[in-house]
């Protein structure tokens, strides 16, 4: 048996549970005197903040579900219709006719709102499975990217995703097909045939981010088009990440959304997850006054962020940069509301925060009419007595009110 069928036990073993978490986690070294330091070293130590990763559910899902596609494309290396599949290749290539005879509906999305982590948790997975390394097999010798990752081109152009991915490959290996296709001046029928040929041999996993793009371009169904006739052509696996837009363009159809399910993802609720972030991130404070992270500043974070992580630590860290730009030298809700109104002035449309600082809670208070008093006159006490007796008489025989007053009074109407 040829060494590229047991090419699967290469892999690093599959994670679960706290030594998953364990693994996944990121917490830099943080050392509490760095608050004494002068303003320079303090901001560039700042940034330490973007590097703080906690695992969720949600990463761990995405873990699972990438290392079993992974698993499952690698799993059909070697095997006789996977050559087979390669001689068709061949003749795509020539621009012959060709058929896809290994198959399978191995696509899946990954979909959740901006900024909620997804990317971070897919690199982070991938560097986890892959070790950041490539599996070499040495009969026949082959090697192999256990994930490859391409962007969705702006434009859709699907020759375009396929010279990239075909760059990529020559970046990890030090091959030549990019700059082979381009000598040839290959058709998008002939890079077709070439890139399926090339993930049949060297790759296992193909994430194609930015997906959404897809959403506002002629161009979008003939992309998924080309991608759908990758799978049936290499048999690898193809993961499609992008925000929620993506989806309606996905439900459109069935063999759309057939081939997008997967994980979806929202804003995170207000758990201890959420909690537990804050309180890391909250920890890691470079300001000269240290202040503790009370429920009230967990829940105004969260109200001014909708549960997005990387809006959770945009507000502390900008909150911080300011503090220390303008000598205030501490975190609190001032320099937290500081930071949101001036650094995150155009994500407020986006936010919407139901719990605003100082907001007013008392009536708003009547415009002021706009003639003077003498106009109208002064009530007196047989006056109040002639009113409750005209209420009451509107309400009996269901007479309008207000025309009742106009009869005994100066009435001005006010807009309020």
């Amino acid at each position: 048996m040829n060494e590229i069928s047991n090419i699967i036990y290469k892999l690093p073993k599959m994670k679960a549970g706290e030594e998953l978490k364990s693994a996944l986690e990121n917490i830099p070294h943080y050392d509490e005197s760095i608050r004494m330091e002068n303003d320079a070293l303090r901001l560039m130590e700042l940034n330490e903040l973007y590097n703080i990763y906690l695992p969720s559910e949600m990463s761990l899902e995405i873990y699972s579900k990438l290392y079993l596609a992974m698993l499952r494309s690698l799993q059909k290396k070697g095997t006789k219709l996977a050559i087979q599949q390669k001689n068709e290749n061949f003749k795509a290539i020539q621009q012959s006719s060709y058929s896809g005879i290994i198959g399978g509906s191995d696509s899946f999305t990954i979909i959740g709102t901006s900024g909620i982590g997804k990317s971070c948790a897919i690199s982070r997975a991938i560097s986890l499975i892959t070790e950041n390394r490539i599996i070499e097999a040495q009969n026949p010798y082959v090697k192999i990217i256990p994930c490859l990752i391409s962007q969705c081109p702006f434009d859709c152009s699907a020759k375009g995703l396929l010279l990239e991915i075909l760059r990529k490959v020559d970046e990890w290996l030090g091959s030549k097909y990019y700059e082979n296709a381009l000598r040839a001046r290959a058709t998008t029928d002939m890079l077709i045939g070439n890139v399926s040929q090339v993930s049949l041999n060297h790759i296992g996993l193909l994430v194609v981010d930015e997906i959404q793009n897809i959403c506002n371009n002629r161009s979008g169904n003939s992309l998924v088009a080309v991608l759908t006739q990758l799978i049936n052509n290499s048999g690898i696996s193809i993961c499609m990440v992008g925000t929620p837009e993506s989806s309606a363009f996905f439900e459109q159809a069935m063999q759309l959304a057939r081939r997008s399910l997967g994980l979806h993802y929202s804003t995170m609720p207000y758990d201890n997850y959420f909690r537990e972030f804050c309180k890391t991130v909250f920890g890691f404070q470079y300001v000269k006054q240290r202040t503790e992270l009370t429920d009230a500043i967990t829940e105004w974070l969260y109200e001014h962020s909708s549960g997005i992580i990387s809006i959770v630590i945009s507000l502390i860290h900008d909150a911080q940069e300011i503090a220390i730009l303008n000598k205030k030298e501490i975190l609190n809700i001032d320099t937290l509301n500081e930071a949101y109104q001036k650094r995150l002035n155009m994500l407020h449309d986006y936010l919407n925060p139901s719990i605003v600082v100082n907001r007013q809670t008392s009536r708003q208070k009547k415009k002021k009419c706009p003639v003077e008093p003498c106009e109208i006159g002064s009530v007196e006490a047989d006056d109040k007595n002639s009113i409750v007796e005209m209420a009451i008489r509107a309400k009996r025989e269901e007479i309008d009110l207000l025309d009742l007053l106009k009869e005994s009074f100066s009435v001005v109407e006010v807009s309020v």
